[in-house]
């Protein structure tokens, strides 16, 4: 990875979602550019900090309580 891409995937902001948003899909359906890439199921409530990183974008996700 290029290091401007490194610098790009750290300065994302984390997306913060609920219990309501699993089965967790990236990108999410209501995304305006859901179809970016492959949907890719990312299993945020299996992770110990209930965080997941998108393979494909690098998006940031974060479980927080509903």
């Amino acid at each position: 990875m290029s290091n401007t891409a490194a610098a790009t995937t750290s300065e994302m902001p984390t997306i913060q979602v609920t219990t309501k948003d699993l089965p967790l899909s990236c990108p999410m359906p209501g995304a305006p550019v859901w179809n970016m890439h492959p949907r890719v199921y990312l299993p945020i409530e299996d992770e110990a900090d209930q965080e997941s990183v998108c393979p494909y974008c690098g998006a940031r996700y974060r479980l927080v309580d509903d």
